[in-house]
């Protein structure tokens, strides 16, 4: 497993699509089609920073921008069985979706209101072998872990 991308949400799409492409050197490339406005910027060819449009004001005590999640790259079938496996032990809850257009996974725990985790990975690696559905209401938080 490997860190697949970081995931900025913002009021100021362009200010930042324009900081992070203008200044850090990051290119913008190719983006599955969501459902809400946002970029995928590149660098060395990989989406390594997805910025997306906030369009619900911030909730108390969340700034806009904000660091929304994280996500790892699952490399293998037997990795996402073992990750599955680790989810039903502790019994942690998950929504599964997948990306638009591409063959692609995602798992998303939530570590908080504010904070998530996405687990990403092709189709073929997720195989519903353990029951999963698109959303396990087993525990809603890591912190009862």
């Amino acid at each position: 497993m490997h860190l697949d991308h970081a995931s900025i949400v913002t009021r100021d799409l362009h200010g930042t699509l324009r900081f992070f492409r203008d200044v850090a050197g990051l290119t913008e490339g190719p983006r599955p089609p969501f459902g809400v406005a946002g970029h995928w910027l590149y660098g060395n060819g990989r989406p390594l920073l997805h910025i997306v449009l906030a369009t619900i004001p911030a909730p108390d005590g969340l700034c806009s921008p904000r660091i929304d999640h994280v996500a790892f790259r699952v490399d293998s079938h037997d990795e996402w069985k073992r990750l599955i496996e680790r989810l039903h032990a502790t019994a942690t809850h998950y929504n599964l979706a997948e990306v638009p257009h591409t063959q692609q996974r995602q798992l998303f725990v939530r570590l908080s209101p504010n904070v998530a985790v996405e687990f990403v990975a092709p189709l073929d690696f997720t195989d519903c072998q353990h029951g999963e559905s698109d959303s396990r209401s087993v525990r809603s938080s890591l912190s009862e872990i």
